[in-house]
């Protein structure tokens, strides 16, 4: 009797695990699947490629609706081998046969098997299963959407707050923890691990934290006599520079020394010809809340490298370079007209001398340190941030693991410091 009722329900048993055998190796393929390979197949012309991309970019809904189909069908086909065996096998026996066979079933020939095959080539597995994954979103999206909405509402009593548009995935945060596991294991460089670590910053940094500041820069007053202003251009290590009237604050223009070349060599070398005014370029102002991703995109889009950055209030507050973001990926570009000023210096015991004007990320990448750049710039900031005060020379302390010590100070500004290296001893700060 058993054995026909086991027949009479195969085919419902087997189309279930069919299904949910499709959606595990769907999951599978989809989170496997490469995405460069995608895009090209889609930019060649493969439909099947598209629809994985559709699915992929909203990776979220896609993972939610599996996991319910999934859940559905796998409760489903075990809720009806139990129904049957129990009432065939009175007692505890029918639930249990049903519990072992079902169990079996569905770890072996719907888990592990299609995901075995999936993983293996997960490029063929993705396009071939994105019809029906397309369907499977279409019909259990909402649901997922909902079921989403529950979880962010259950979670907001704890003080945990999600936006609907929240990424669980952390697309960048698996990127980096990708790269830092690889680089413990030894099979990224240090410095390849920092440029892909500064690609990823860019999106959360803004303009201000690594401009250059109003006080460091070299600007040229245009009421200068020609031949002087001629001289400083000259004498300058820069090819750009700010050129203001009288007043710092007033700027007029920025000077591209190859201007002012071409320009003398027009004027057959007689500066009394120069209308230094005529060679000015228009300067360019931004926010200094701008983030370094869209301001590279907007160097890029105009062709220009050089921006003049302002605070709220539309102050000078420094200039930013094409050259100052791509330092952040690739770290220190210097030419031959770079003037040499070492900001970091170890010392034989160890620690380093810092000027306080150095920036953190700067400090970090040099001693591959990790000290925090949330709050500060440079390292004097940081260091006035945590003392909550403007310290006095031979004062120390201890942040981060680090000791600080005041070795320079001019007015309210801390111009220089020994920083000693990672303590390893736990230390209260």
């Amino acid at each position: 009797m058993i054995t026909a009722i086991l027949i009479g329900l195969a085919p419902a048993i087997l189309v279930l695990l069919f299904c949910s055998a499709l959606i595990s190796g769907t999951e599978t393929a989809m989170t496997a699947a490469s995405r460069s390979r995608m895009h090209r197949l889609e930019r060649d012309g493969d439909k099947a490629a598209a629809r994985v991309n559709r699915l992929i970019n909203n990776q979220e809904k896609l993972i939610g609706a599996i996991l319910l189909s999934n859940n559905a069908i796998n409760i489903g086909a075990s809720a009806l081998a139990t129904t049957v065996l129990t009432a065939a096998i009175p007692g505890p026996t029918g639930p249990l046969i049903a519990t072992v066979m079902m169990t079996t079933l569905v770890v072996i020939f719907a888990e592990i098997l299609p995901k075995t095959l999936a993983i293996a080539q997960p490029d063929k597995a993705a396009r071939i299963l994105s019809w029906p994954a397309t369907w499977v979103v279409k019909i259990f999206g909402p649901l997922a959407n909902s079921a989403q909405w529950v979880v962010r509402l259950t979670l907001r009593p704890f003080g945990i707050k999600l936006d609907m548009e929240t990424d669980v995935l952390a697309a960048h945060e698996e990127i980096r923890g990708a790269v830092e596991y690889h680089h413990s294991e030894g099979l990224v460089e240090n410095r390849d691990r920092l440029m892909l670590g500064g690609v990823l910053d860019l999106a959360d940094m803004d303009v201000g934290q690594v401009m250059v500041h109003r006080k460091s820069i070299s600007m040229i007053d245009i009421s200068l006599p020609v031949r002087e202003f001629v001289a400083a251009v000259l004498g300058s290590a820069h090819t750009r520079m700010p050129v203001y009237r009288d007043d710092p604050e007033d700027i007029v223009g920025f000077l591209h020394a190859k201007d002012l070349l071409r320009a003398l060599a027009e004027s057959d070398g007689d500066m009394g010809r120069l209308d230094l005014q005529a060679i000015l370029r228009e300067p360019w102002f931004i926010p200094d809340t701008t983030n370094l991703k869209d301001q590279l995109n907007a160097f890029l889009k105009r062709h220009t490298h050089f921006a003049l950055v302002v605070d709220e209030y539309g102050g000078l507050k420094g200039l930013i370079t094409l050259e100052d973001i791509l330092e952040e990926i690739v770290g220190e570009i210097e030419d031959e007209h770079d003037v040499a000023v070492p900001g970091v210096r170890p010392q034989p015991d160890g620690s380093v001398s810092v000027d306080g004007s150095v920036p953190i990320r700067d400090l970090n990448r040099a001693m591959d340190w990790e000290l925090p750049d949330e709050d500060a710039v440079t390292v004097a900031g940081l260091v006035i941030h945590e003392a909550q005060t403007i310290p006095r020379v031979g004062q120390t302390f201890i942040f981060h693991r680090h000791r600080f010590q005041i070795v320079r100070r001019e007015r309210n500004q801390i111009t220089a410091l020994r920083v000693s290296p990672p303590i390893e001893a736990p230390v209260e700060e």
